[in-house]
């Protein structure tokens, strides 16, 4: 079974695009999961994170608080400020903006994770670090959001706050006391959590594509184009500073990996909760999260065959 997982796992992209490609020829096919199947999909994806994840995990932070700071720092300066930099270079329509904004102002993707390890980058380091940024989201995606697309669509910061702690601390935090009160039973249900996080998103990203075909139709260029440059400026500033830094090339490749991959999901979520009227926002945390999968994957190929020197 595990071996089924893992092999189910590593062609997240493949189901990713496979899907996304179905609801946009055929909407009726995904149109029943809507807010609540979304919500609740990313909610059981966070948990499964979450009690994969144990008490020494956190101690970890102390151990490297370097690279930690430095990864953390990128990732809710360099992402937000390239998302804002992408919607006024492209002269975006207010709600293709909004999108690349608020997924540029989210989290890390667990899917780093799995990028960081076919990339021979610091695996332990890349766990931290999208933890972390998970954690504290409730604050900075809303604030980066309200800042940077402030002047296209009145963000309710606190409201936005509200849900994102509920999509993320909430579901982490009982992950992690499951684990701790109740270790074979996070054992047992953990082992599944990256493939629920998979199927999480896999059906999050169908949903949106069915709810928004007609305004995806219209704009596919400037999505994918905006999704491109988004990710490719993540991976490749993100990697530059810390090289820049001096830090070794294991943790320039995690923090590139850090900077560059986003919680789509998350932001596609929010999107639907937040901005309803606007479905290019949504249409956004798909596009990045197909995007994002294809350059970290190339990235993982090459870094592959390349060993680090620490």
């Amino acid at each position: 079974m595990k071996r089924f997982l893992d092999w189910f796992n590593n062609l997240y992209p493949v189901w990713l695009v496979t899907l996304a490609i179905i609801s946009f020829f055929k909407p009726q096919v995904m149109l029943w999961f809507d807010k609540p199947w979304i919500f609740w999909s990313l909610a059981a994806s966070m948990l499964g994170m979450g009690l994969t994840l144990s008490l020494a995990d956190f101690k970890a932070i102390a151990r490297m608080p370097g690279s930690v700071a430095l990864g953390f720092v990128a990732q809710y300066t360099i992402m937000p400020l390239s998302g804002w930099c992408v919607a006024m270079a492209l002269k975006l329509d207010p709600g293709l903006a909004v999108g690349i904004i608020l997924v540029a102002s989210c989290p890390g993707g667990m899917a780093s994770n799995m990028i960081s390890y076919l990339a021979k980058a610091n695996v332990a380091l890349s766990v931290v670090l999208t933890l972390a940024s998970t954690l504290l989201a409730f604050f900075f995606t809303p604030m980066w959001t309200s800042v940077l697309a402030g002047k296209y669509v009145p963000v309710d910061a606190v409201k936005m706050s509200i849900d994102a702690c509920k999509l993320t601390i909430a579901p982490v935090v009982l992950g992690v006391l499951i684990r701790w009160k109740l270790p074979r039973t996070a054992n047992t249900i953990g082992a599944c959590g990256p493939t629920v996080a998979v199927l999480a998103f896999v059906m999050v990203s169908g949903g949106i594509v069915a709810a928004s075909a007609e305004a995806i139709a219209a704009n596919f260029g400037k999505l994918a184009l905006a999704a491109f440059v988004l990710h490719v400026l993540g991976f490749g500033v993100g990697y530059s500073v810390s090289k820049v830094l001096r830090y070794p090339e294991s943790v320039a490749r995690t923090v590139s990996i850090e900077v560059g991959m986003q919680n789509g999901g998350m932001a596609a979520s929010l999107a639907r909760e937040h901005f309803a009227a606007m479905p290019l926002a949504a249409a956004a945390g798909v596009f990045s999260g197909v995007m994002q999968n294809i350059i970290g994957g190339l990235l993982a190929s090459w870094w592959k065959r390349r060993t680090p020197d620490a």
